[in-house]
């Protein structure tokens, strides 16, 4: 039974540098990720009862002994814990990991929950980078068959969105720019010393027409993680308190030849879900962390979440107003495409940053002032869903 008198906060975030890092390991990680997460929220590693991780999709065998509990058994942590759990639901695994985390706690099963998520992507020999992302989520009767493959979807992705939007390919790039702009910003990010203009996205070789390289994202190692407790708990460590207030979600296809409708995807559903149990709306929020794995990835999603009007999002990204000063801030941390893509983690590092601003601890130069409620979003497979949070800082 659900006590409803237990609320789940977060408490305590962590994140690595994300780039390429052959002398980091997974489970080395695991380790420094989660004990900046514990360090941050004023924790130790036997205070923690359930441990659940995203998953790693460089090895099926680092899945395999996340399951069986090896980082458990090397954490110290064996006996404590009462529940060691992979999730798993690709681009959106973030959300449903925050999801199942509240949900644990707010039902009485679980006091403090550590998530954790660690990625290889950049040591990944390109060989079987190439072939996860050509097989992974791709129907093997049809699509797989014709040689599609992510960077194919993207590219599909953005001619209809161009098509329906009358977006240039100008307008397109901007996106891209604006999200370096935010990485370079960001300490951990893998692109933070390295400056972006339209030209050079434009300039970059084309990948899967109309998208170029700079629009595609850069794969990445990486780890991130954090800590929910209860409300209470979280007062009693002194942190702020920041708290999932609604969600909401739709599940739209599994083949993306199936989508009838590829410039909208399931984000209006899946925000008129979360919205409807709330007393705000997207004009109320202080700012938005939505899934960018390509640029009309999240052109979409901010039009889906009524952040932008419909086909006006890349023309807002060319004004300037997603941008790091403009009217409305996207993606603080640079997202998938401004500070590296760690797999499943990309998703989560949003997240994160939306719990770090409205624990108001972000570094200064990109720190939203008074930042009170944020909207963060995902999307898995081939865009198959679109998954919705809504977040608030209550104390």
């Amino acid at each position: 039974m659900v006590n409803h008198t237990r609320k789940a906060a977060f408490v305590g975030i962590g994140e690595l540098e994300a780039g390429r890092f052959g002398d980091r390991t997974f489970m080395g990680d695991l380790t420094d990720v989660a004990l900046l997460a514990l360090n941050n929220a004023g924790l130790t590693p036997l205070d923690i009862d359930v441990i659940l991780f995203g998953a790693p999709m460089f090895s099926p065998d680092a899945q395999a002994d996340l399951i069986f509990s090896r980082f458990a058994e090397e954490f110290g942590v064996l006996g404590s814990l009462t529940t060691n759990m992979l999730v798993h639901s690709g681009g959106s695994t973030s959300d449903n990991l925050a999801r199942v985390a509240s949900s644990l706690i707010e039902a009485g099963d679980a006091e403090t929950v550590l998530v954790l998520q660690a990625e290889r992507w950049a040591t990944l020999p390109v060989e079987e980078m190439v072939e996860m992302l050509t097989h992974n989520g791709i129907p093997r009767e049809w699509e797989r068959p014709a040689g599609l493959s992510f960077n194919a979807i993207g590219g599909l992705l953005m001619q209809r969105y161009m098509h329906e939007s009358k977006s240039t390919q100008e307008e397109m790039a901007a996106v891209t720019v604006a999200l370096r702009e935010w990485g370079n910003l960001n300490p951990n990010g893998a692109w933070r010393d390295k400056k972006l203009t339209v030209e050079k996205v434009l300039n970059s070789r084309l990948v899967a027409d109309p998208l170029h390289s700079f629009e595609c994202p850069m794969m990445a190692d990486g780890g991130v993680g954090f800590v929910m407790t209860t409300s209470e708990r979280a007062k009693e460590l002194k942190r702020p308190i920041v708290e999932i207030v609604a969600g909401g979600g739709s599940v739209t296809h599994f083949s993306i030849g199936q989508e009838k409708d590829l410039g909208t995807l399931g984000w209006p559903k899946a925000s008129e879900r979360a919205f409807a149990k709330v007393g705000w709306t997207a004009q109320d929020a202080d700012f938005a962390q939505i899934y960018d794995s390509y640029p009309s990835v999240l052109t979409v999603g901010l039009e889906g979440l009524g952040l932008a009007p419909k086909g006006e999002a890349a023309r807002m990204f060319a004004g300037k107003e997603f941008s790091p000063g403009g009217r409305f801030p996207v993606n603080t941390n640079g997202g998938l495409i401004g500070a590296g893509h760690i797999g499943i983690g990309g998703g989560l590092a949003l997240l994160v940053e939306g719990v770090r601003q409205l624990m108001h601890e972000a570094p200064p130069e990109r720190q939203i002032r008074g930042a009170e409620r944020g909207i963060v979003g995902g999307t898995g497979g081939s865009y198959s869903d679109a998954q919705v949070l809504l977040m608030e800082r209550v104390a």
